[in-house]
């Protein structure tokens, strides 16, 4: 091949590389941004003292915003938060790893990521039910409300920003994950539950569209009535196939990916029921 044609190909390969990293900064006001990457997404802080990151995503994504933070606010990152244990929200955080920078997480989140050997910063501050970061004039609020998705998920609130970030267990404008792996339903419907209590005005959640505390209540409604709906279903004696023929939640259908998840969203209560409340094997069922 002639080296010119080689250039071309190798700078188009290039080009094409960096088109399909789509990575966003969006500007939610007060210092507070949303990270976009692909599906994913996080949220980071600049105050005069320094940054507040979340979820890294991945190693890639956070050279890229790490790069952003440094020429554009040309501030150090403080704090690195883990929204809870999941891989695909906290591998990549190696990248802000400085003496200067302390990597955070709740208690089981922590243990999980030592347990397992994730190949990514252990957490130096752990905390159990809250614990309050304040830098420059802002204060992030971490809390557990005890199972919901992973182990040691927490919300994550932005308090002078009126602005919450949870990950996996609370998504707007589209169905929850297909068959609802790893999630503990009755847990997140108390933890969501828990979280509209709080003053904030704008949710971003680590997956899908940003939203409002009214979403919130939207989507906590969703996962009541599918809940208590298959539980019915299943305590009627219907098979899992006549359930998802029965469970109607029309109201819902203009979320994304209402009509390829709703079966599986039916098919991930009901096996929950079976085996965590253990109704597969009650004899007066």
């Amino acid at each position: 091949m002639p080296r010119l044609l080689q250039k071309l190909l190798s700078t188009a390969l290039l080009f094409i590389g960096f088109a399909t990293q789509a990575y966003e900064i969006e500007d939610l006001g007060d210092g507070l941004h949303r990270f976009i990457d692909d599906r994913h997404r996080s949220v980071f802080l600049i105050t005069s003292e320094g940054a507040i990151v979340t979820d890294p995503l991945n190693k890639k994504a956070a050279i890229w915003l790490n790069e952003q933070i440094k020429t554009r606010f040309n501030v150090p990152v403080k704090y690195v938060i883990y929204s809870h244990n999941h891989s695909d929200h906290i591998y990549g955080a190696e990248v802000f790893k400085n003496p200067h920078t302390t990597f955070v997480a709740h208690k089981l989140a922590a243990q999980d990521i030592k347990n397992t050997q994730m190949k990514t910063v252990t957490p130096s501050l752990t905390f159990d039910n809250e614990l309050l970061l304040t830098l420059g004039e802002s204060t992030v609020k971490l809390n557990y409300h005890g199972p919901n998705d992973g182990r040691g998920s927490v919300s994550i609130l932005f308090e002078k920003q009126k602005t919450l970030f949870v990950v996996d267990w609370i998504v707007i404008g589209r169905m929850p994950w297909q068959k609802l792996w790893s999630y503990d339903i009755q847990g997140m419907i108390n933890s969501t539950q828990a979280v509209l209590t709080y003053d904030f005005d704008t949710f971003v959640g680590g997956h899908a569209d940003i939203g409002s505390k009214a979403d919130v209540a939207r989507y906590l409604s969703y996962l009541e009535q599918l809940y208590s709906q298959v539980t019915a279903a299943a305590l009627a004696g219907q098979s899992l196939e006549q359930i998802t023929q029965n469970v109607k939640l029309d109201e819902f259908s203009d979320l994304k990916q209402y009509q390829a998840w709703l079966p599986l969203n039916i098919e991930g209560v009901y096996e929950r029921l079976m085996e965590e409340s253990g109704m597969g094997w009650r004899s007066d069922l």
